[in-house]
């Protein structure tokens, strides 16, 4: 018998080996190394908790890496936690802030670059530990509580994690189907979802994509592949306006095709682009949810051949032979999984639907937002065989992503942070893009390093202890695109709204929709009178000002009156935040506002601010996951 002892700070990962049978006991088991994955298991380590990723692949970052979908989607304007520190990090290793060499993105880079990155802050953790090549096999147990998982590798060796927290970051929601935990499957109907949308249940999910990465290796060369298994012509006319068609081309010719998902680089003489092309290209749907990981690879061959013939297409028929793999990337030039658009979806203590999305204020739930998204509804679904419903789906703003849709209904022990967390079937047409499932990764591994410091459950961790530390992290929590986090009252402004004292404006913007906070106009008595009344949890007179729009004065006798405080009180002596006495210095050296004329109109910006400072400390206002106050808190 063999042992192995990794020391991580004070905790310590326990490898025994013994009849290839390998035992980790650490506090944080992050299952896959996937986008969400991967920013989970780097933030758990960051928060002090030790932590292990069980990745199946040799690559970091899943989707953004391992399966070749390196041009993002979504959350341009929203520099947001670990997906803006992911595109700092590609603006220094290129040198260049415009990223968008390919049209269907303006972040376009190479799989290799981003799994760098993510390998080097994983390298910096001390407290954190990556294993490759391991294949989730199964949920390990007691009672009601995940404590752990096994693993198994191509050589049918096994290894054993056990966990006081585990994170479920399996592209289709292996670990909570395998543990026992409620999920859904497939389309929904009205009846089901309470979407007016959804109109039929079935259980078609989204085509999943084999991903290549194709380079142009210069004029003359000949990289034309060989024939690959089940080569239909026919499967791939009218993918370009070039192409052979029996029926309507697409619009746009095969270089612009490509042109799709090219990608920035620093060789400048050999182009790469990605090849993730819906349109009679290499979309294939293939429903292997049920099977287990290591045994999907054989399935998974039918999606590698469609690609490939769609290369031998290019190649053969519209004459790019000098455009092949790349012999650089990923898997020589073809990914190391699918890009899996949808899998299973969680049954979780509570649901996002696309009417949360449609009308985020109209309930609580954008109160306790971890992650922001603003891409619109995107369905894949041209190459299922069959008839599928012809869902309408409805123009969005931008959203908040709940913290309960991360967290199962019954189950305890366990975190979700992939696209299979707890979304309606057409919410997750916008929840599942890389952007939005980094950030949720990040939240997910927040609350792993909680619950295990206060050795609580996830059910039982503070909302507002949650976002306090992600907005530490300057994580978004309200997806406001008119306040950037370099502004020095980001915080503030993002509190108010997640108190819901101050309500954002969504609007639909086709392929970046936006919700604004705008900082710099007035507010409405009445508005803000029914928003505190919300946030306090109390029936209070309505004061009737003279006056429809609020000034400084009004605003902070209305704070006082629901604080239960007196206007303009000197502390005394007291060290309550709200006993302030109101003057210039305290607006312009306090709070860091500028002009000091209470008889003024108070902006929107002003308002948070002011209102954030008097009812310190934000985590202390808790709510539910639903976005209810709690009644017994100070409020």
């Amino acid at each position: 018998m063999q042992r192995i002892f990794i020391s991580l700070l004070f905790i310590c990962c326990v490898f025994k080996l013994q009849s290839q049978v390998i035992t980790v006991t650490t506090q944080v088991l992050v299952v896959g190394g996937s986008t969400g994955g991967t920013a989970a298991g780097i933030q758990a380590a960051r928060s002090g908790a030790a932590t292990v990723i069980a990745e199946q692949t040799n690559m970091l970052g899943g989707m953004l890496t391992a399966a070749a979908v390196s041009c993002t989607d979504g959350n341009d304007g929203l520099k947001s936690g670990i997906w803006q520190q992911l595109r700092e990090a590609l603006h220094r290793y290129y040198k260049t802030t415009s990223l968008g060499a390919g049209w269907v993105s303006n972040n376009c880079f190479e799989p290799h670059v981003g799994d760098s990155i993510f390998k080097a802050w994983a390298a910096k953790e001390n407290l954190l530990k990556v294993i490759y090549g391991w294949y989730f096999n199964s949920a390990i147990t007691q009672g009601n509580k995940v404590t752990g998982a096994e693993f198994i590798n191509v050589k049918g060796e096994h290894l054993i994690v056990y966990a006081g927290i585990v994170i479920d970051a399996t592209d289709l929601g292996d670990v909570y189907a395998s543990a026992g935990a409620g999920y859904d499957i497939g389309m929904e109907d009205a009846a089901y979802s309470g979407e007016k949308e959804a109109i039929e249940k079935n259980d078609i999910i989204q085509d999943l994509t084999w991903t290549a990465v194709l380079k142009d290796y210069g004029k003359g060369a000949d990289k034309t592949i060989a024939k690959p298994d089940g080569y239909d012509v026919t499967k791939y006319y009218c993918s370009t306006s070039d192409a052979p068609c029996t029926g309507k081309p697409y619009k746009l010719p095969a270089q612009k095709v490509l042109d799709y998902g090219k990608l920035t680089t620093t060789d400048t003489l050999h182009a790469k682009y990605m090849l993730n092309w819906p349109v009679h290209g290499n979309d294939f749907y293939l429903n292997v949810v049920a099977m287990k990981p290591l045994q999907r690879e054989t399935a998974y061959i039918q999606a590698k051949n469609k690609t490939l013939g769609f290369i031998y297409f290019l190649q053969n028929i519209l004459g790019f032979k000098n455009i092949g793999l790349a012999d650089d990337e990923v898997n020589n030039g073809m990914a190391w999984m699918p890009y899996n658009r949808e899998g299973r979806r969680l049954k979780g203590l509570v649901r996002l639907t696309i009417n949360h999305i449609k009308t985020p204020f109209h309930d609580g739930l954008y109160k306790t937002g971890i992650a922001v998204g603003d891409y619109p509804v995107d369905h894949h679904h041209g190459q299922y065989p069959g008839k599928v419903p012809g869902i309408v789906f409805p123009a969005i703003p931008s959203f908040s992503i709940p913290l309960g849709a991360l967290i199962p209904e019954k189950m305890e022990g366990l975190i979700v942070c992939e696209k299979g967390i707890s979304v309606s079937n057409i919410a997750n047409g916008t929840t599942r893009l890389q952007p939005v499932i980094l950030l949720t990764g990040q939240a997910a591994g927040v609350l792993a390093a909680q619950c295990v410091k206060n050795n609580i459950e996830p059910r039982k961790a503070s909302v507002r202890a949650i976002q306090n530390e992600l907005l530490k992290l300057k994580c978004y929590l309200l997806p406001f695109c008119d306040v950037l986090p370099a502004d020095k009252h980001w915080q503030a402004i993002q509190k108010a709204g997640a108190m819901g004292i101050i309500k954002g404006e969504g609007k639909s913007e086709d392929w970046e929709n936006k919700t604004f906070f705008y900082p710099d106009s007035v507010v409405e008595v009445t508005a803000f009178n029914k928003n505190l009344q919300s946030c306090f949890r109390k029936k209070m007179s309505v004061v009737n000002f003279k006056s429809k729009w609020l000034t400084i004065k009004q605003a902070k006798f209305l704070i006082d009156k629901y604080l239960n405080y007196p206007a303009n009180k000197k502390a005394a002596g007291k060290t309550d935040i709200r006993q302030v006495y109101f003057d210039e210095n305290f607006w312009k050296e306090v709070l860091r506002l500028d002009n000091f004329d209470t008889t003024r109109l108070i902006t929107r910006k002003e308002l948070a601010v002011l209102f954030i400072y008097l009812n310190k400390p934000f985590e202390e206002n808790t709510i539910d996951f639903l976005g209810n106050s709690i009644l017994g808190n100070r409020l």
